[in-house]
């Protein structure tokens, strides 16, 4: 059973195949694995554990999920396509031995596979998504498994299909959103004085798993000079009163993902300097809120965000664009900058991700939050944190 309809995975295959017969493809490859799993579970659902995972789709008949022998069972929890196979190059990526499986008659080969999708016979040209995400063992595995077919790259097809998200994929973000905003808001609540950061961090990441998040994607924790670490795990370092924190906890629900962030000083009221980073910060953020609708060519709105720094005299700590999107990854297109002239779109995800590192006696700090782009302006999808941005600004009034 899957969290996304049948029906949406049949339409997501019809729209690949649509592609498939205009550039005259005969098989197409989608591909995934434990650590880029995003492509793969777009089209399947599957995510798989120590091993790779491909679809492979012809110009008609039901997908061939190829799999490896531990996995075999968990796809067909996870998968709606009934027709898995094992194949060699599906096992793990990590381990350098051949492993010697009792079940080896059960696997057959790439060259079978497509040789069953095209009836005989030999594919000319093949399509690969993930190639970006795949070894150079793996695409050499695709290459002889088609007798000497061309082998292009298919990323964009796939990464264009996930740029508007679907009703149902706005549902699961939404819970995703709900479980984040539990497990974050549980670190705000507590009181982190006295802790290590990674005392801090789990306070958060039981609290969603609790609230049933699928996994914890990550959990960045830094405190005091850490901060400046800009993306920096929890250590064993002890946070002290008045420490500015940086805390993203980021969680799966279903595969889709949400994160959320929020500048804070623990145990206190911020000094005069640390509230002047988190303002600059959120202010930067609403500028940018406050633009965005169907339509707005998004290189604008990052121009204007950072043009607020730059007035601040805040450019040299502005590491990278203030927006990015949403989904089946932490940060997926659209990526803009301010030279970037494609437009937002409805039913777009986007999360403002706005930071500032390296300030003299402040250090850094960043705040995220999630949003659906409508006609009219953004739908939040982070209650706690748009509430925390909301109380902010009112108080600044």
């Amino acid at each position: 059973m899957t969290a996304i309809l049948f029906s949406e995975y049949l339409e997501r295959i019809r729209h690949l195949r649509k592609t498939m017969a205009a550039e005259n493809v005969d098989i197409l490859l989608v591909y995934g694995d434990e650590y880029r799993r995003e492509h793969l579970r777009y089209v399947t659902n599957y995510w798989p554990i120590f091993e790779r995972g491909m679809l492979a789709i012809g110009q008609t008949g039901e997908p061939i999920l190829l799999v490896a022998p531990e996995c075999m069972q968990y796809s067909k929890e996870m998968s709606p396509w009934t027709d898995i196979r094992i194949i060699h190059e599906m096992e793990m990526a990590y381990v350098s031995d051949q492993i010697e499986y009792t079940s080896d008659k059960a696997f057959t080969s790439l060259e079978v596979v497509f040789s069953d999708i095209l009836k005989g016979r030999t594919p000319k040209r093949i399509m690969v998504c993930g190639i970006d995400a795949m070894s150079s063992i793996t695409l050499d595995g695709i290459k002889k498994g088609g007798c000497g077919a061309e082998v292009i790259n298919g990323d964009q097809v796939i990464y264009g299909m996930r740029l508007i998200k679907s009703p149902a994929e706005v549902k699961l973000l939404t819970k995703a959103w709900q479980i984040c905003d539990i497990g974050y808001k549980a670190i705000l609540d507590a009181d982190l004085v006295g802790l290590t950061e990674r005392q801090a961090a789990a306070i958060g990441e039981m609290a969603a798993r609790e609230a049933g998040a699928e996994s914890i994607v990550f959990t960045i924790m830094a405190s005091g000079e850490r901060t400046n670490t800009v993306i920096g795990r929890a250590t064993e370092r002890v946070i002290h009163q008045g420490d500015m924190v940086m805390c993203a906890l980021a969680v799966q629900y279903e595969g889709y993902i949400a994160s959320d962030e929020w500048p804070f000083v623990a145990g206190g009221k911020p000094t005069c300097d640390q509230l002047d980073l988190i303002r600059h910060l959120i202010v930067a953020e609403d500028i940018g809120i406050q633009m965005i609708h169907d339509g707005v060519i998004a290189g604008q709105v990052v121009a204007k965000m950072r043009d607020y720094f730059a007035a601040n005299g805040l450019t040299k700590y502005d590491l990278y664009p203030p927006i990015h999107g949403n989904g089946l990854a932490e940060a997926e297109s659209p990526y803009p900058d301010e030279n970037t002239q494609y437009p937002f779109r409805k039913g777009m995800g986007i999360n403002f991700d706005v930071s500032l590192f390296g300030l003299p006696e402040v250090g850094s700090n960043r705040v995220e939050e999630g949003f659906i782009v409508s006609e009219d302006g953004l739908i939040p999808l982070s209650k706690l944190i748009s509430g925390e941005r909301e109380k902010f600004l009112h108080q600044l009034k």
